[in-house]
């Protein structure tokens, strides 16, 4: 019989995930001396697990990186942990960490930490880095569950409003990196040739608002920089700018990124769970945000993506204009500032059920898919909850799947979708009997699961993602 495989795809992680290169780094400074915030009740446990568990076997190595933390002090903690993101990125990973990008293309916190790499290579050696990853995975996985949602929902948010597509955007990438072995609260931004990095550091918050925020840059900052000439033509208003003391320098001295900032203030003031007002950011000094904020109200009412809006909307702004909106701006003298929650709330302990179908997954994720399935069938004995037949039967179709069994995997699955799954699983759910459906010659069947997964509010955007996909695929075949 020939093997059935109907890959789930990267997508399921995609721009949300971990880096081998950035846990590499930031294991060694924390076993070199990066102490920042050790005693904040923020810290993910997984901090000082590997913290300890480096002790306990000393690499002769960590004297030598001892003496290369302390030579490359900065003036911050938050200064101190921004060069070594950027050399993590910078870098490709265990076992060799080289260079991605060309000599001349590396930022200058990067080339002043040269000689990290071989130390590091050592370390992975020496302190058996390989172990310390697999063994941080169940840490990562739970870190992933709690932000995929929340993370997908805000970059749809975003896409949606600016009628962006969400695959890759003009050649470009955006990825969000989780550390957990950062002081707490830290979001940090990078952009290194066509790459655009998020990195968040623990909290007792997920920090969705800032990481919606980083997206509608890496939207919105390829506009500014296409359209420069016609923004730089009311650079007058700048003035206005320079007399808000809440306004970081950066600001006052880009007017670029001043335009870029105060439009995406506006269209945060127009998407759920915003955290200021148009009139907050204009006291912080945003000085553009009350005219785009008009021209949003325009926007939203025509056909056209953000892209083909933006150049029109610049050329609509009027210094004259804006000058007599901005004479009587009274600034506000200090930021608005979200504050971080700083205690972490404790979690209900996991039910037994919770604690089997944890473990099932495990199982699952190892290709133990004997032992998965039963468990998952224990689960179906043991619990009576529907919730969790849903993932039981979700685990047990998957399995029957890569089993090549699909008329058994296509009625495991429709008895997820009778157990009243999440909107997660059901999307999948869907995603998947639309496959089976294709493999079928079933394209109109396949093409109403598709269309059910893009209609399921909650879904991941994995799911829609292969949902789009499948629509397409099967519409090809369709032609041919």
């Amino acid at each position: 019989m020939v093997a059935l495989v109907i890959p789930c795809g990267a997508g399921e992680r995609g721009q949300l995930d971990f880096s081998p290169s950035l846990f590499a780094v930031m294991v060694a400074i924390n076993a070199a001396g990066y102490d920042a915030e050790l005693a904040s009740p923020n810290n993910d446990p997984l901090r000082a697990q590997l913290r300890k568990a480096v002790e306990s076997s000393p690499a002769p190595v960590i004297a030598d990186l001892k003496i290369f933390f302390a030579d490359h002090r900065q003036k911050d903690e938050t200064a101190e942990l921004s060069q070594y993101i950027s050399y993590a990125l910078s870098v490709t990973g265990p076992p060799d960490f080289a260079f991605k990008y060309r000599d001349v293309d590396l930022p200058p916190d990067v080339r002043a930490l040269e000689g990290l790499g071989p130390l590091l290579a050592r370390f992975s050696r020496e302190a058996h880095l390989d172990d310390l990853w697999k063994n941080a995975q169940p840490a990562f996985d739970q870190a992933l569950e709690r932000y995929h949602q929340p993370v997908s929902r805000a970059i749809l948010e975003a896409n949606a409003y600016l009628r962006n597509p969400t695959a890759g955007y003009l050649g470009r990438s955006f990825q969000i990196y989780l550390d957990l072995l950062g002081a707490p609260n830290q979001v940090q931004t990078r952009s290194y040739a066509n790459e655009y990095f998020v990195v968040v550091t623990p909290s007792a918050d997920p920090r969705i608002a800032d990481i919606r925020h980083a997206y509608l840059h890496y939207l919105l900052d390829p506009q500014a920089t296409k359209y420069g000439i016609e923004i730089l033509k009311k650079k007058s208003l700048e003035d206005y700018a320079q007399g808000a003391p809440a306004l970081d320098l950066v600001f006052k001295s880009d007017f670029l990124l001043l335009t870029t900032e105060s439009l995406i203030k506006a269209v945060e003031a127009r998407l759920p769970g915003k955290a200021e007002s148009v009139d907050d950011a204009l006291r912080e000094g945003y000085i553009l945000t009350p005219f785009f904020a008009e021209q949003l109200t325009i926007y939203e009412k025509q056909p056209e993506a953000m892209r083909l809006f933006f150049p029109e909307m610049i050329k609509r702004i009027d210094p004259a204009k804006e000058d007599t909106r901005l004479a009587n701006v009274k600034f506000a003298h200090a930021p608005h500032v979200r504050a971080a929650k700083v205690e972490r709330p404790t979690p209900a302990p996991p039910s037994p059920t919770d604690q089997a179908l944890d473990e099932a997954d495990h199982l699952y994720s190892n290709k133990d898919y004997e032992h998965s399935k039963q468990t998952y069938l224990r689960v179906l004995e043991q619990s009576s909850e529907k919730s969790a037949h849903a993932r039981a039967y979700y685990g047990l179709a998957r399995i029957a799947v890569l089993q090549n069994d699909p008329e058994l995997g296509e009625r495991l699955f429709q008895k997820v979708l009778d157990s009243g799954p999440d909107p997660w699983v059901k999307a999948w759910t869907h995603v998947y009997l639309g496959r089976l459906s294709d493999i079928a010659g079933n394209r109109d069947e396949a093409a109403k699961h598709y269309q059910t997964a893009l209609a399921v509010d909650g879904a991941s955007a994995a799911a829609r993602h292969a949902a789009e996909q499948g629509i397409q695929e099967s519409f090809k075949k369709q032609q041919n």
